[in-house]
């Protein structure tokens, strides 16, 4: 077995634990009410054009394919970044998802899902569920800012698919993320 399959395999492990174990905390996360009718505007001018393959991929899909796990800079939905051991969302974090709530917004029928990610330290089980409160934290403020909550989904990596690979803060910042992957179209009903 590869070391990649070995790691692929070992994270499934670990989610599939954690999907039957559950695990909880007492921490809540801050929900801020972003009142639609306050959001700003959206005018036909302003709405991306349709995403390219490199938006939909996720990070485990790249990966795979041995490219990077970043968000593609021609992506129309933006990172977000978490401090260390939080997933409460700074003021910087809201706005950009107040921006990624406006697309959302414009594009109703676009589908996303949200990757929690964290930085290299601490326990792999940990960071998991860390990941999984950050992505959940995104999910509800954009449901609070009028995305409808079928349209988008959580999932959480941990630390298992960084963007960056050095032992340093500026390079544990850019992982503690939630990475925005529009999802194929699904096909209508």
């Amino acid at each position: 077995m590869t070391n990649y399959s070995k790691v692929v395999f070992g994270f499934f492990a670990i989610l599939a634990t954690m999907s039957v174990a559950g695990c909880s905390s007492n921490a809540k996360p801050e929900v801020v009410s972003a009142a639609p009718a306050s959001a700003p505007a959206v005018s036909k001018k302003e709405v991306a054009p349709a995403p390219s393959d490199s938006t939909t991929k996720s990070s485990l899909e790249a990966l795979e394919r041995g490219e990077s796990t970043a968000t593609p800079t021609n992506s129309p939905l933006k990172d977000i970044y978490f401090d260390f051991d939080r997933y409460d969302l700074s003021a910087e974090a809201r706005e950009t998802l107040k921006a990624n709530g406006n697309w959302l917004k414009a594009n109703p029928s676009t589908v996303v899902q949200m990757e929690g990610h964290c930085d290299e330290r601490g326990a792999t089980e940990y960071n998991v569920a860390l990941g999984a409160k950050r992505a959940q934290a995104a999910k509800d403020y954009l449901v609070t800012f009028g995305v409808p909550a079928e349209r988008l989904s959580t999932i959480s990596y941990g630390k298992e698919l960084p963007v960056c690979a050095e032992h340093s803060e500026a390079c544990w910042q850019k992982n503690r993320r939630d990475r925005f992957v529009i999802q194929p179209a699904r096909p209508a009903a």
